[in-house]
């Protein structure tokens, strides 16, 4: 998951820096995971909702991968 979190980020860099960046509407937003507690920033209301779908969906992966660990490991 980090080598491929790794691979985002560089794409997301390249296709914000060519693609917005000329039009002048450079948008953003991040995330701290402190545990499972999200703390969540952006620029905009899109880059919010873009930012909450992900920590919904990481949050999910994480709760499956611990369940199946827990189960097979008993």
């Amino acid at each position: 998951m980090v080598i491929i979190g790794i691979i985002i980020i560089v794409a997301v860099m390249i296709l914000a820096c060519t693609d917005q960046a000329k039009k002048g509407k450079v948008r953003g937003g991040g995330i701290i995971m402190i545990g499972p507690i999200p703390i969540i920033f952006g620029t905009d209301k899109k880059s919010i909702e873009n930012i909450l779908i992900l920590v919904l969906g990481i949050t999910i992966m994480v709760l499956i991968t611990t369940l199946v660990y827990y189960w097979l490991l008993r």
